[in-house]
């Protein structure tokens, strides 16, 4: 098995770290740890701060270059997670992707199961997908897993009686939906940790609503610019966060592998 080396830069102490699989915790450079129950999000960023592109290909493989290291870290964070968040668009543009540790890091999977089974967690974690609009494919291979899907009483028509065998419709009388009631609902089904890879409008509403814990951020060496009208988004978007006074981060710790830095933040309460 051969995975990535991270070279450890600064780590901050956390009472809450767990020991990693010997081949996981040498890769990334020492053990990982959180809090429960507790909400994070994974991007990667170009230098200029840009996440998300106007393709209809997934953003971040674009970005990354496909980075080993970024994928890595992807796969470390799954194979930690309850569960995995995302949105309608992040769904679509996914193409017939599955949220598994495996499936972005295929080169580690023996040690994501042994984290895994080291963790008390069952075999993959479970998709929580949130699109208001009902506007998804059912048929959708991430969904035969048992997935959670929440959407509005619009969109409850579209999805009805279509979902495959295990999969959950939750209809919430909100529109759009509050992402307290998501957490709520995810926390009630033992989703304690939860990972959200949606995209930045997500995001946004996650910290304008104070609900997000901590970002890990992938920076990759390179820049992208921007022009008018080209729809390319920095990592938080539709949102003033300084309005919302909810944008203060804390540095937890930094790694790197040549030119990319995979940075980790806690996200201070107002």
């Amino acid at each position: 098995m051969k995975l990535p080396t991270l070279e450890l830069l600064h780590e901050a102490k956390h009472a809450s770290a767990f020991p990693l699989p010997a081949a996981l915790r040498a890769a990334y450079g020492g053990d990982l740890g959180f809090q429960r129950p507790r909400v994070f999000a994974n991007f990667v960023s170009s230098v200029d701060g840009v996440v998300a592109l106007a393709e209809r290909a997934e953003s971040g493989g674009i970005i990354s270059g496909h980075d080993d290291g970024d994928r890595f870290v992807m796969g470390l964070l799954r194979a930690c997670a309850d569960g995995v968040l995302v949105g309608a668009g992040t769904f679509r543009k996914a193409g017939p992707h599955l949220w598994y540790p495996e499936r972005i890091f295929p080169e580690a999977a023996p040690a994501w199961g042994e984290l895994r089974a080291n963790l008390g967690l069952s075999e993959h974690p479970r998709l929580v997908l949130l699109s208001a609009s009902g506007d998804v494919d059912p048929g959708h291979p991430a969904l035969r897993d048992g997935a959670i899907v929440m959407v509005s009483p619009r969109g409850e028509p579209r999805l009805r009686g279509r979902l495959p065998p295990g999969a959950r419709l939750l209809v919430v009388d909100q529109d759009p939906i509050s992402f307290a009631k998501v957490l709520a609902v995810a926390r009630a089904e033992g989703l304690q940790l939860l990972l959200t890879e949606g995209g930045p409008t997500l995001v946004g509403r996650l910290l304008a609503e104070d609900l997000l814990d901590e970002l890990f951020l992938t920076t990759s060496p390179l820049l992208l610019g921007r022009h008018g009208g080209d729809n390319r988004k920095s990592l938080v978007d539709g949102v003033d966060l300084r309005a919302a006074g909810s944008g203060k981060l804390a540095l937890s710790s930094v790694r790197r592998r040549g030119s990319f830095l995979y940075l980790r933040y806690s996200i201070s309460r107002p």
